[in-house]
């Protein structure tokens, strides 16, 4: 099975890397700041749309394509070599799959790809597959 989809947004540029730690009754805890929650919100309630009617079993394959506004000082399909880094955006996308219910566990993604551009349209483009277990 393969799902395909495109949520038009303009993606979050805070990452799960930005968790805060803080003490209570002398013991450290993490916690998400404002701005973090606000990016998870914003993102499970983009992913909710597309949630496959059972959960993706086995192997998973991930393609992320993030395209942020253009402004003006990039063209469209010109590839963002700023902050974010890949791998943090990648991360909390990941948690937020696993939350609104795409898999049982972000582990199951075994093949991964992930780019991110300048765009006229903002937003992320993802493909989810299943995966054989053989070798391909």
């Amino acid at each position: 099975m393969t799902i395909e989809f495109f949520m038009p947004m303009n993606p979050p540029t805070v990452t799960h890397q930005e968790q805060k730690t803080g003490i209570r009754n002398g013991k450290p805890f993490r916690y998400d700041p404002p701005e973090l929650k606000a990016a998870r919100s914003k993102l499970t309630a983009h992913l909710a749309k597309h949630v496959p009617a059972r959960k993706l079993d086995g192997a998973l394959g991930l393609k992320t394509t993030w395209l942020f506004p253009c402004g003006e000082s990039h063209q469209p399909g010109e590839y963002r070599i700023t902050k974010p880094d890949t791998d943090n955006l990648q991360k909390l996308l990941k948690d937020c799959m696993t939350a609104v219910g795409f898999w049982k566990d972000d582990a199951q993604v075994a093949v991964e790809s992930v780019q991110k551009r300048w765009n006229d349209v903002p937003g992320i483009y993802i493909t989810v597959t299943e995966l054989s277990n053989g070798c391909e």
